[in-house]
């Protein structure tokens, strides 16, 4: 993002090794712009890495390092002729003194000094860019500004642009959630570089979205709700799609006729339609823990809200009804509705998942409102807590379809020498097996999605026949 009055950097690989192509002043200007960029960018990394600061900045001016260097010689000179009784050793002193006085600055220097941000857009999907542009308002002269950036978790600095006015910032996220950007310090110094202030600015948040995995396949229960949709269902009823033909009724409308039909028989008969139907879902998440695969360094809740937003726009572009229900931290409900809106409402609503408290003892139970009757219920889950067999035990119990997806979490790694942990990975292999057979045992499908292929290869196999609940 250049401006007139900086040059553009990037926090990756910044680029002020680069030579220039002549060497005229403007060279000498973009090898010092550089120079401050590099140096704006690895402060900025050090304070990234330190994590955000506790305490605000002083509010008064200070010192700057060529005020100190002057005082230094000006001190050491004093100091040296005092001791060694040579005169001559003051001419140093005097000359750092008339330095001082002559850049003393005075009434120029700013009374009033802010700083302020602008954060575009406010909402974005995993990897995209984040604008931000920091205005530094004063009322006096001032010198270029020094940023210091410090980035809040799961954040990423691109590029960064000194300007006169102020800082322009491009970052990304690399996974979703409500993100605090963090903070920026921008160090002003005077118009003589004598005294400078450090003013602070917050980011604030924005909303990240996950990028939702490729979803075409909408599986449906047996029985569906009398909304008209698009899932053709057993019954006769007023759709598109030609299920057979039958004797004509007085009253029939004569477009429904089936001509080779009538002609075989030499009687009139009619088309007969199938109904079609809308489906409701809904979408249990499972946020009791974020497991990270040791192998990919992939994180389980990464994957589950990209796999549920992959399903949920899959059933919503087919104008069925979803609806959203998430355990672990503070249970988090939203009722099934249809429409683009309700995308970013489910989505909205588990951004703050994340800062939840894991909880422990017994989940809640599940209220009344949040599974409508005969709604068919996929449940994301690593399967790596027990206490999620009776979340989906509440829901058999309703009499509601379900179908389980799991998310793979990985692994845990075991050296080749380590009896007991080898013990363990058996262990854990058997008791997430055990999960697997006691949910098959209730007419549970439980399907397993890979992480990077498309959810379609896991929901494939319910297509073949539709999902039934339990009886009530």
């Amino acid at each position: 993002m250049p401006d007139s009055g900086g040059t553009p950097a990037t926090g990756r690989a910044p680029a002020a090794n680069q030579a220039p192509a002549t060497g005229g002043p403007a060279d000498g200007t973009d090898r010092i712009a550089r120079r401050v960029r590099a140096l704006a960018v690895a402060r900025s990394a050090r304070a990234t890495a330190a994590g955000l600061p506790d305490s605000p900045p002083s509010p008064h001016w200070r010192p700057g390092e060529q005020t100190l260097r002057l005082l230094t010689v000006a001190t050491v000179a004093a100091v040296a002729a005092l001791v060694t009784g040579h005169a001559w050793l003051l001419a140093p002193a005097a000359f750092a003194a008339v330095l001082l006085a002559l850049a003393a600055p005075g009434r120029s220097r700013p009374t009033r000094l802010s700083a302020e941000s602008t954060v575009r857009p406010q909402r974005c999907f995993e990897g995209e860019p984040v604008a931000v542009h920091v205005t530094v308002h004063h009322d006096g002269r001032i010198g270029p500004p020094e940023p210091v950036v410090t980035l809040g978790p799961g954040l990423t600095l691109d590029a960064l642009t000194v300007t006169p006015t102020g800082v322009d910032l491009v970052l990304h996220a690399a996974s979703w959630g409500r993100r605090h950007l963090g903070v920026v310090d921008v160090d002003v110094p005077d118009a003589r570089g004598l005294t400078r202030r450090t003013v602070r600015t917050d980011l604030g948040t924005v909303d990240v979205f996950p990028v939702p995995d490729t979803a075409r396949l909408t599986p449906i229960p047996v029985r569906l709700p009398e909304r008209i949709g698009e899932h053709t269902t057993a019954h006769e009823g007023t759709g598109i799609e030609v299920v057979g033909v039958r004797p004509h009724v007085p009253g029939e409308r004569q477009r429904r006729i089936h001509w080779p039909s009538t002609t075989r028989r030499d009687a009139v008969q009619i088309n007969q339609f199938a109904a079609e139907r809308a489906a409701d879902a809904v979408v249990l998440l499972d946020t009791l823990a974020d497991y990270i695969d040791a192998a990919t360094g992939r994180r389980s809740l990464d994957e589950t809200l990209r796999a549920a937003t992959g399903l949920t726009r899959a059933y919503l572009r087919r104008h069925d009804r979803i609806g959203l229900v998430a355990v672990g931290g503070r249970l988090r409900l939203l009722t099934a509705s249809t429409g683009d809106r309700q995308f970013y409402r489910i989505v909205e609503s588990v951004l703050e998942v994340r800062q939840d408290r894991p909880q422990r003892g017994p989940l809640p139970t599940l209220p009344l409102a949040a599974l409508p009757g005969h709604a068919l219920v996929y449940a994301f889950t690593p399967l790596a807590d027990q206490r999620i067999l009776d979340v989906l035990g509440q829901v058999r119990e309703r009499g509601n379809p379900l179908v389980v997806v799991e998310i793979p979490v990985g692994e845990p790694a075991v050296g080749p020498d380590e009896e007991t942990d080898a013990l363990a990975l058996r262990l854990w292999r058997a008791e997430r097996e055990a999960m697997r057979a006691t949910l098959r045992g209730r007419g549970v499908p439980v399907v397993r999605h890979t992480p990077g292929e498309s959810l379609d290869l896991a929901l494939g196999p319910l297509l073949r026949r539709r999902i039934v609940g339990a009886a009530r």
